[in-house]
């Protein structure tokens, strides 16, 4: 769910003018899943520009705030939203934790890192949403934890239907600063894309698992 168009209208231009998201219909991007894509986003070159960096921690901070009131701990989904994570924690004020993928081999064989009590309210943070499971098995080892995961905030989502039903089915809610359709309208409108690579990238969003440039 969007909450200010402009702030999502904002995230798509500068998301765009960092190349921390690519577009390029005719010459498509392979995923690890093997899905061809005219689409590639990451998320975590805003962390080297500080301008767009804290506009998105202030930004997240306040939709936060807005959204769930204080909770007592942020935690971020490793790895790509423990850096944006900890800026956010430190604009609340709030003790920070991250989820690992998967539980460390050796140790004390943690899956979340850091200082968290049962009973604690937590809103997650994530960089990118693309069919959410891997955001979702972070929520699940926090309410393993003991955490009350009041929901997850997350810099831009592909939009994929499974995500939206993923997201319903565990009973999650999902704020997104930006999305796939204010991203492309932006694009378009700033000369990025062409209308014509606008369809392009509408209809790959359709069945992006089977899709392949024409």
């Amino acid at each position: 769910m969007i909450n200010d168009i402009k702030t999502a209208e904002k995230t798509a231009e500068l998301l765009l003018q960092i190349n921390a998201i690519k577009l390029n219909p005719s010459n498509p991007f392979k995923w690890a899943s093997g899905w061809n894509s005219p689409i590639y986003c990451d998320n975590r070159l805003t962390l080297s520009f500080p301008i767009i960096r804290n506009f998105i921690r202030n930004e997240f901070a306040k939709q936060i705030t807005e959204i769930y009131g204080k909770p007592d701990v942020i935690a971020g989904v490793a790895t790509g939203a423990i850096g944006i994570g900890i800026l956010v924690a430190e604009e609340l004020g709030l003790p920070f934790v991250y989820v690992r993928p998967e539980a460390k081999k050796h140790g004390r064989q943690n899956k979340v890192e850091g200082f968290l009590q049962k009973g604690q309210t937590v809103v997650v943070v994530e960089d990118l949403i693309s069919t959410g499971n891997s955001s979702l098995m972070a929520v699940e080892a926090l309410i393993e934890a003991g955490a009350n995961v009041k929901g997850m905030l997350a810099i831009f989502t592909y939009g994929f239907s499974v995500a939206e039903e993923n997201f319903k089915n565990a009973g999650v809610e999902l704020h997104t600063l930006s999305n796939y359709e204010n991203l492309l309208n932006l694009a378009v409108s700033k000369n990025y894309i062409s209308e014509k690579e606008q369809v392009t990238l509408q209809e790959w969003r359709k069945s992006p698992s089977t899709w392949d440039v024409k």
